[in-house]
């Protein structure tokens, strides 16, 4: 899928290169940014990697940010007069200083970090794709809907002839890129998935190796991974590679398997941030989740704690899944009231309609059809309530258990279309016993 371009985001990388360059600094463009234009695609955002300490980096430019300064990492955001376009959104770019690193201690973050040169730089990152630097063209306009990698591409690791390979390939020793950080392991199955590339075959074995170290990183690292590999369009060959690699496993605490991915394959390309419970329960649906529900618990609460889902994430997932349990085994049966009520007000019955246009294609056009005819009645699909409990305590009935009771038969008339007035409502509230 083509990203939308960003040229403020270029034209702020730019603005920030220029001005490191007339202060006497290399700076290149670096890393995703690189990788993305030489494919012909459209990064949204970039970053610089300069000889420029951070002290100095902040010193150069107004607006900054500290957030990785130990680590030689420095937020900017040029102003105006610092050769940025005028933005109502001014875009932000990250400025590393060049450094090796040393010893990973915490499968994380380097113990400690030299301010180094280009190519130790270079060799210190994770895939050779990604290694990748730009000397760009300072003629080049930044304004292209698609960014041309114009000017001189510096490569210390082989990175360029991957690309033309589309290979994913670990810098230098694999298993020592993995042994630094596990979450590599994830990464490279994202890349591929997203690039359409293969996995270096060392690479791909050294994953396969180290699968269960994938247990120490940080739940909330892995959770993030999946969330950025699954809102893609390639979600469902990114859980394939994963589960070809058997790193299904320590991502979702349970057994490895190989699944269709059927169901993530038919989920539309585009989704928003919110759709990520959707994707998780079309996985769980591609791996054989029986919608009964004490499987539906177990699945709840062990991908809760395994993916760090949020408690919102975690009740819609729950919704997507009871929804699809009650279309599949009930829908047919259900009145005409309950079959708008779960259609129309259940917080799960959208999620659970794309779920099972590719899970049962024959029943979803059934089930379309019977809610556009539903939506076409007098009453629709969801309509206000005639009356609420104050309208019934207005007209001198008393509270108490009953009123639940009342209220549901009252929406149900109405939802069947046997009452349409409010007058109408309040006598058969009256006649329910009250």
């Amino acid at each position: 899928m083509a990203v939308p371009p960003s040229p403020a985001a270029r034209a702020a990388a730019m603005a920030i290169v220029h001005k490191l360059r007339k202060s006497g600094h290399i700076a290149y463009f670096a890393g995703g940014c690189v990788r993305d234009e030489l494919l012909g695609l459209s990064p949204t955002d970039y970053d610089i990697a300069t000889d420029a300490t951070p002290d100095r980096i902040q010193s150069l430019f107004k607006r900054t940010n500290q957030v990785g300064a130990a680590f030689g990492v420095i937020l900017v955001t040029p102003t105006a007069d610092e050769g940025s376009p005028p933005s109502p959104s001014p875009a932000t770019v990250e400025v590393a200083t060049f450094r090796a690193d040393g010893p990973y201690t915490d499968r994380r973050r380097p113990d400690i970090v030299t301010f180094s040169d280009p190519e130790s730089d270079a060799k210190r990152r994770d895939f050779t794709v990604n290694s990748l630097f730009l000397d760009p063209d300072p003629e080049t306009p930044s304004g292209s809907s698609v960014p041309r990698p114009s000017g001189k591409v510096i490569d210390f690791v082989g990175g360029r002839e991957d690309l033309a390979r589309k290979l994913i390939r670990a810098v230098g020793d694999p298993e020592a890129r993995l042994a630094e950080d596990h979450l590599r392991a994830l990464r490279a199955v994202r890349f591929a998935a997203r690039l359409g590339f293969q996995l270096d075959p060392a690479t791909a074995q050294a994953i396969q190796r180290h699968a269960r170290d994938l247990q120490g990183v940080s739940r909330e690292r892995i959770g993030d991974e999946m969330r950025r590999m699954l809102l893609h369009p390639t979600r469902a060959a990114a859980t394939k590679l994963l589960e070809s690699l058997s790193l299904d496993a320590p991502v979702l605490d349970e057994p490895s398997q190989q699944s269709p991915g059927s169901i993530l394959a038919g989920l539309p390309e585009r989704l928003a941030a919110d759709g990520y419970p959707t994707c998780l329960a079309a996985w769980a649906c591609d791996r054989g989740l029986s919608l009964d529900a004490v499987s539906v618990k177990s699945l709840l609460h062990r991908w809760r704690d395994a993916l760090c889902l949020s408690n919102e994430e975690r009740e819609s997932l729950a919704s997507a899944l009871e929804a699809l349990s009650a279309i599949e085994t009930s829908w047919q049966t259900l009145t005409t009231a309950r079959q708008k009520r779960l259609a129309g007000a259940h917080p799960g019955f959208a999620a659970a309609m794309l779920l099972l246009s590719s899970r049962n294609a024959t029943i979803h056009k059934a089930i379309h059809h019977r809610v556009q005819d539903l939506l076409a009645t007098p009453s629709g699909l969801s309509p206000e309530p005639l009356v609420t409990g104050d309208d019934l305590i207005a007209a001198g009935m008393t509270p108490g258990p009953s009123f639940r009771k009342a209220l549901d038969l009252v929406y149900d008339a109405q939802l069947e279309d046997r009452i349409k007035t409010r007058a109408e409502a309040l006598e058969l509230a009256r006649r329910s016993g009250v």
